[in-house]
Parts: C-alpha cells; sequence; structure tokens
C-alpha cells in the first residue's frame, strides 16, 4: 500500500467525520493547531497525517473510540485503544463498581447495555419488566430495543406506546447521526418496522402519562399502572473501545405510587 493509499484512505473517513460535525475545513484546523492547507492535503491524500495528528483531529471531531482506531488504521498506524472483553481481569474493577451500582438501585430497574444495545448486565428490579415475556426475546443476549419494541415484548404492556416507541427511534437516530455503525443501523430497521402491538394508542393522554419534567414510561403490570422515568450515564473519555459503548440505563418511578409498590413488592 503506498502512502499516497493511506492517505487519501484517512483522508476520505476525515473528510466524512468532518461533513457528520459540519465543520469546515478552516474551523478544524484552528481547532487543531494546525492550516486549513495542511487539512485539505490530508483530505485529499496529498499528505499523511501523523498518529498524534490523527487523534488530534479526531478529538476535535468528537470522532467515537471505535472510529478513532478504524482511522489510525486507514493512516497505516496500529489501533491506538484496547477493546477489552468484560471478562477480562483489566475490567474487574469496573465490572465490581457497575454490579454495586445496580444493586444499590434496587428496588428500581437498572441496566447496562454495549453499543447495540445488548444488556450485559442488570439487577433484580428489571425482573418486574420482562415478566411473562416468550423465552425468543428473554434469552441472553437480551437486545433492550428489542425486547421493548417487539410486538410480544414489553411493548404490548406500555401503555403510551406510541410516544415511547418515538422516543426510542430517536435515540436510535441521534446515534446513527454520530456515528458509524452497521449492527446499530441494521437494528434500527429491524425494530422500526415492527407492527403497532394492539391497542397501542390507549391513554396516551390520561393522566398517568403526564409528568411536567420528562416524557415517562407508563406500563401495566399485574393489574396496576407503573410509570418510569428513564436516564442513561456513559463514561467519560473512555480509554477502552468496549467501556466507551457502555451505557447504564435507569428507571426512576415517576410518581410516588409507582415507588411505594415497588418497594412493598422486593423481596
Amino acid at each position: 500500500m503506498t502512502t499516497a493509499t493511506v492517505g487519501s484512505g484517512v483522508g476520505n473517513l476525515l473528510r466524512s467525520w468532518r461533513g457528520r460535525r459540519r465543520i469546515s475545513q478552516l474551523e478544524l484546523a484552528l481547532r487543531a493547531d494546525s492550516s486549513a492547507r495542511h487539512i485539505s492535503f490530508i483530505e485529499t491524500g496529498r499528505a499523511r497525517p501523523s498518529q498524534e495528528m490523527v487523534l488530534r483531529l479526531a478529538d476535535h471531531l468528537d470522532v467515537p473510540v471505535r472510529e478513532r482506531n478504524a482511522l489510525l488504521v486507514a493512516a497505516g498506524y496500529a489501533p491506538h485503544y484496547p477493546e477489552s472483553s468484560l471478562d477480562d481481569p483489566s475490567l474487574s474493577g469496573l465490572r465490581a463498581g457497575l454490579d454495586r451500582l445496580l444493586t444499590a438501585y434496587e428496588p428500581y430497574p437498572a441496566l447496562v447495555m454495549n453499543g447495540t444495545y445488548e444488556v450485559v448486565a442488570a439487577n433484580a428490579g428489571t425482573a418486574m419488566l420482562l415478566a411473562g415475556l416468550p423465552e425468543h426475546l428473554t434469552r441472553p443476549p437480551v437486545n433492550a430495543m428489542r425486547v421493548t419494541m417487539h410486538p410480544e415484548g414489553i411493548a404490548r404492556r406500555i401503555l403510551n406506546y406510541r410516544q415511547w416507541r418515538g422516543h426510542l427511534l430517536e435515540q436510535m437516530e441521534r446515534q446513527l447521526a454520530l456515528l458509524r455503525s452497521e449492527p446499530l443501523r441494521t437494528l434500527y430497521e429491524e425494530v422500526s418496522a415492527y407492527p403497532l402491538p394492539a391497542g397501542s394508542d390507549r391513554h396516551t393522554d390520561s393522566d398517568a402519562t403526564h409528568v411536567p419534567f420528562a416524557l415517562p414510561m407508563v406500563i401495566e403490570h399485574d393489574g396496576r399502572v407503573l410509570s418510569f422515568i428513564s436516564t442513561v450515564t456513559t463514561f467519560n473519555t473512555p480509554m477502552d473501545v468496549t467501556v466507551s459503548e457502555l451505557a447504564v440505563e435507569t428507571f426512576l418511578p415517576a410518581d410516588s405510587e409507582t415507588a411505594r409498590f415497588l418497594h412493598e413488592a422486593r423481596p
């Protein structure tokens, strides 16, 4: 592979990321302490960036960690960020911390997902959300988007499903606009094509779905109406591909009735 071929490969990728971020060559050059001419030469393959320059440009373009490795490889360098298995001993402290966090959040549901929404850890509170669902949706690895939006999944119990489905699809669309992920795009195409379960527009305007500060997920459970607010947390400045794609989702009771039921039902 020639230097020109290597340069054009990374140049095309950098141009694509710059377009995604809607940043001009001049603006990127100013941010990266370079020149618009040098950025232009990199993008057209006339100049091969150093490893340091690739990482600097990736940082200012907010390129995801996995894709930073792809940029480095395209420029002819070795990947900079490791991709460790969650079972790797180096991540034992992380796993222990996540386990403590999930346990401490009980009896409220909480789970940890990877970059394609596969559930890699969950607490006892999530069992209530998955109760009674078919095995083909709850067999590990469970996919949070699939188990929620499949017509045989949690969708059939969500009273404001049209609203909640719109929220979930918008979340995935925002991710797809920010990163290149064919597995995520494939998942989006799958779940967005699911038919709506019967009665999915019920209770959309009821008091149970009205929370002034956020859209709740309102579900039926054992004849009760439970309401949750969802939050998603990621890691700051991750230095490992696997860790960079982890997200912790927690479900906070949106009303006192839901909180009381979960505490009373706790084993």
